[in-house]
């Protein structure tokens, strides 16, 4: 990274980098995040590691322990199931409008965005996979037209790819976001809710199984 570029650039292009590697595992939970090491490694000043801390700490990816000690944070379950109830709200609401809204061109768009995935999926190309996944879903959110659903999402969007990623069911995936895709080009907006809401569910347990091996269907008790 060049320490020339502004500030506000270099703040962001260090945010981007911790919370891809946070995101991709190269960060793991528990991992501590060293302002010294970190700026050595991505070339910057400590000043813009320090603040891209704070973003993150914001968006619930790492936990300051004490002024010495950030450490990149472990979701507990309660911290999924309720991101979980939150996303399905939400992406139920999305796929209603979208089913509503969604014109020729904006059907093409889900529809490339698919093809990408399938071809990401028959390499078993993880990384892109989950990239895709994701804009799959930002894209459906923009497809809505609801600025205020995008502006709530938005603090989420980082935790909510995390989740994605938990999901190695890719072949299955793909084939939950085609049904999703078939139900906004239907037009039928109780239809299109009614297949985010299962799409989220289905999620649900496999990454529940993934990070807690729940069985599924599965519920703590209490």
């Amino acid at each position: 990274m060049n320490e020339r570029q502004p500030l506000a650039a270099t703040r962001q292009r260090v945010r981007e980098e911790l919370r891809e590697r946070i995101l991709t595992g190269r960060l793991r939970p528990g991992d501590r995040l060293v302002e010294r090491e970190l700026a050595e490694d991505l070339g910057v000043s400590r000043v813009p590691v320090r603040e891209a801390i704070r973003s993150l700490e914001a968006e619930g990816f790492v936990v300051v322990q004490s002024p010495r000690r950030v450490v990149v944070r472990q979701l507990a379950r309660i911290d999924v199931e309720e991101l979980f109830d939150v996303r399905e709200a939400l992406e139920g609401l999305a796929a209603g409008l979208a089913a509503e809204r969604a014109g020729a061109a904006e059907l093409k768009r889900l529809e490339r965005m698919l093809a990408d995935a399938a071809r990401a999926t028959a390499r078993g190309d993880a990384a892109r996979i989950t990239v895709l996944n994701s804009r799959f879903h930002d894209e459906i959110v923009a497809v809505a037209g609801n600025g205020l659903l995008s502006t709530m999402l938005q603090p989420l969007e980082g935790r909510l790819r995390w989740l994605t990623s938990q999901n190695e069911h890719w072949t299955d995936l793909l084939g939950e976001h085609r049904r999703l895709y078939e139900a906004i080009a239907s037009g039928d907006p109780d239809r299109a809710k009614a297949s985010a809401v299962e799409h989220v569910r289905v999620n649900r347990e496999v990454t529940l199984r993934s990070l807690f091996g729940d069985e599924p269907g599965e519920r703590p008790a209490g």
